[in-house]
């Protein structure tokens, strides 16, 4: 099973070579990893140029903002499942992606998402705030509450399907 990571970056240079190891790190062998680039104006092109063995595909081109940003990835994925990494972001631990796709293992299961750690920029083991999931309920779902987006896998047909951000 193909896992499609998708990060949006713009003038992200001072911390998305942070989130391009978080990437680097993870051992699941089946990743297409596109980075969507907003048409910075710093050095975040050279920041990704020096990850182009990482990257499976670069777009930068100016867009509409972060979720244009993401549907275009969404677009362009070409795996069963899609998720995003923010440039900004990290993944936890190198078995991250391999822990995902051991969930999509099951048919039947079509999204997935977890809790959100928010850490202090210079300080990653410091954790400033927690965003916990909780299980899905419809009704809270209609109210507005909305997983996490970085902790957000789902299916790509469901995108192709129901439609992007």
């Amino acid at each position: 099973m193909k896992i499609s990571l998708i990060t949006s970056t713009f003038n992200s240079a001072s911390t998305v070579r942070d989130t391009l190891e978080s990437v680097k790190t993870q051992t699941y062998p089946d990743v297409e990893y596109i980075v969507i680039d907003g048409g910075s104006s710093d050095d975040t092109l050279k920041v990704l140029a020096d990850y182009e063995d990482l990257i499976d595909l670069l777009v930068s081109e100016p867009d509409d903002g972060i979720y244009d940003a993401l549907n275009k990835g969404i677009k362009l994925s070409t795996g069963d499942v899609v998720g995003f990494i923010h440039s900004d972001d990290l993944l936890t631990s190198s078995s991250v992606l391999s822990d995902i796709a051991h969930c999509f293992e099951n048919e039947a299961t079509d999204a997935i998402y977890a809790d959100l750690d928010y850490v202090d920029r210079t300080n990653p083991d410091k954790i400033v705030r927690k965003w916990r999931s909780k299980p899905f309920d419809r009704a809270n779902f209609h109210k507005g509450w909305m997983p996490a987006h970085p902790t957000f896998y789902l299916r790509r047909k469901h995108y192709m399907e129901f439609g992007l951000y």
